[in-house]
């Protein structure tokens, strides 16, 4: 009898004994984030290009602003041209119909773009209009007047467009009157950087005086630089009397 109850007393304590170590063993616990370390960097955007050509026409002899610009992009070229900045216009002589093929590559990838000029074969020269009109040189520098540009920037601001649209309209009246324009800047910069800034500045107000309806046969770009200075002091009143489209008489 005693021995039954000694038996059963011993398996009871092995039963409770087996419940306390399965009760306090601990679940084990989930993957920290931590460990697995950072998550992998996105992938960069892939570039953009766009390319224009100002006019898609032209005779002969004649000349067009190529306008380019890309997004994401660390380099570019032109097919003809070679390497070019990755926003930016050039001025180009065609002799023959052409396809611009530009080229903008990143670290996104690589992308493409394309304009094409047609080039008409020679025709009789028109004869010359009937309105000879000149006007005055005031006349002209009233109505003509230069634009400005924000610092290193060639895009039209809104007061430029405005002297843009008024100088459309006067030499609209006057066809017989032919511009140059001068692409001009502060003297902040390389001279190299500053040439091909001025051009696009230049650029920017010729395209705006064809888009107006200005033939562009009467309008010529020069660029100055920074080595034509208005302006010699080291200021922002003086830096942005340089920064400029200037419209001269062609004669």
């Amino acid at each position: 009898m005693q021995a039954g109850i000694r038996k059963t007393l011993v398996i009871a304590a092995t039963l409770i004994s087996i419940g306390a170590v399965t009760g306090c063993h601990k679940k084990a616990s989930g993957i920290d984030p931590n460990a697995l370390g950072p998550a992998p960097a996105p992938p960069p955007p892939a570039p953009t290009a766009t390319i224009t050509a100002d006019p898609l026409t032209i005779d002969l002899g004649q000349s067009v602003v190529l306008n380019w610009r890309t997004q994401n992009a660390t380099s570019a070229t032109i097919d003809g041209i070679g390497d070019v900045t990755i926003n930016g216009t050039q001025t180009v002589a065609p002799s023959t119909s052409t396809n611009f093929h530009l080229t903008a590559k990143g670290d996104g990838g690589t992308t493409e773009a394309n304009v094409r000029v047609t080039v008409r074969v020679p025709v009789a020269p028109a004869p010359p209009p009937a309105d000879n009109d000149m006007g005055s040189d005031a006349a002209f520098h009233e109505n003509v007047q230069d634009v400005f540009f924000d610092y290193d920037s060639y895009d039209l601001r809104p007061d430029a467009v405005t002297a843009t649209t008024r100088a459309a309209a006067y030499l609209t009246v006057h066809p017989a009157i032919k511009v140059v324009i001068g692409g001009y800047c502060d003297d902040r910069g390389s001279a190299e950087y500053n040439l091909a800034l001025g051009e696009n500045r230049a650029n920017a107000a010729r395209t705006a005086l064809v888009n107006a309806g200005v033939q562009a046969s009467r309008l010529r770009v020069i660029s100055y630089g920074k080595e034509k200075q208005f302006c010699t002091e080291d200021n922002e009143t003086c830096w942005q009397q340089n920064r400029r489209g200037q419209f001269s008489l062609d004669r």
